[in-house]
């Protein structure tokens, strides 16, 4: 072998590897989890995914309110970490909005749906975090004041963020805060 074609051998070699390392550095991130394509909003705490949980995508049927959607598969779908006002006896201060505010985010389109603990609540509805794009649906409806963070343990995963985005709400007045004259 003469010396050009051991120069264009490394050369190959080098750019191979240099390839490679910048494909595997796109897949796993500082602590070396694993991000299985889950949009990270960068206004949030960062909430990386671990490998062991379910992810999987699916397309929302039918908004049930603030917190509940039915994907086309016909499951049901409870928001974790949130609660928004209830459509029973006429529907509770905020109900409408709170489901308006859902239809218009989720309604028709594909979400990432993420397990935490939790497979089901009692009621039998699937337990999850709802991304859309880059948007932390569980997030946004308690930040813009459509929910309030509801802590039910052991799904505590985003307790801390969905907290501070219930004080961000209600020192903005926002939604129900503003509305309903919620004090909690």
């Amino acid at each position: 072998m003469n010396r050009r074609n051991f120069i264009l051998i490394i050369n190959s070699v080098f750019f191979l590897l240099s390839v490679l390392f910048l494909n595997f550095k796109k897949v796993f991130n500082d602590n070396n989890s694993f991000y299985d394509g889950v949009v990270i909003p960068e206004t949030s705490e960062v909430l990386s995914v671990e490998q062991n949980n379910e992810i999987y995508e699916e397309k929302v049927l039918r908004v049930i309110d603030g917190d509940t959607i039915e994907l086309i598969n016909g499951e049901k779908v409870r928001y974790i970490g949130i609660d928004s006002p209830e459509r029973d006896s006429g529907g509770e201060c905020y109900y409408l909005e709170a489901k308006q505010k859902n239809e218009n985010l989720v309604m028709g389109k594909t979400v990432r749906l993420v397990k935490d603990v939790s497979e089901r609540d009692r009621y039998g509805r699937l337990l999850r975090y709802v991304y859309l794009d880059s948007i932390f649906i569980n997030e946004f409806m308690v930040k813009e004041g459509f929910a309030q963070a509801f802590t039910y343990p052991p799904d505590v995963k985003f307790q801390n963020l969905f907290l501070e985005a219930e004080n961000y709400a209600r020192e903005n007045n926002l939604g129900l805060w503003g509305e309903c004259g919620v004090r909690k």
